[in-house]
């Protein structure tokens, strides 16, 4: 609808007079604005769909880890590694010495050790005793009870 005044110039219509060409002023807008929240919606369908595909593999890695940790509980405790053996070196003096452990009742010190090898008792002999002694010790074969005093381990 054309408006023009007394002179034949066009004017503007005011919105009371012309509610149509309002209606199509406003309409692309409002259609544009529909599409952004259609795709703002399909995104988020999406993102939801991907959300659930996320939250179904955890649940099932949830039900693993429950499933492991069941099994792993009824397991038997492993009984603790037995450690190997210590090996008695092959020297007659270490023998000599073992025996003279067997046969005793009480932990011993090295100068006990030279008189039941009828060895003199000088100080060089008493530390050569000692000395094997600790090594024996620190093979796991004889333990220093205390200071000294050297005894087979206990079963």
């Amino acid at each position: 609808m054309r408006v023009t005044d007394p002179f034949g110039r066009l004017r503007r219509p005011d919105a009371a007079a012309c509610p149509v060409e309002v209606q199509f002023s406003v309409q692309p807008y409002q259609e544009q604005r529909e599409r952004e929240i259609a795709a703002q919606a399909e995104a988020t369908r999406g993102r939801i769909a991907e959300l659930a595909a996320q939250l179904e593999e955890f649940d099932r890695l949830a039900e693993e880890v429950r499933i492991t940790r069941k099994a792993l509980l009824a397991l038997p405790d492993p009984s603790p590694p037995t450690p190997p053996a210590a090996k008695l070196p092959d020297r007659p003096a270490y023998q000599q010495i073992m025996a003279v452990y067997a046969a005793a009742d009480a932990p011993l010190r090295a100068r006990a050790v030279c008189e039941a090898l009828d060895l003199e008792i000088a100080p060089n002999n008493v530390n050569n005793v000692l000395l094997k002694l600790k090594r024996l010790a620190d093979r796991g074969i004889l333990t220093e009870t205390e200071q000294g005093l050297f005894a087979l381990p206990r079963p």
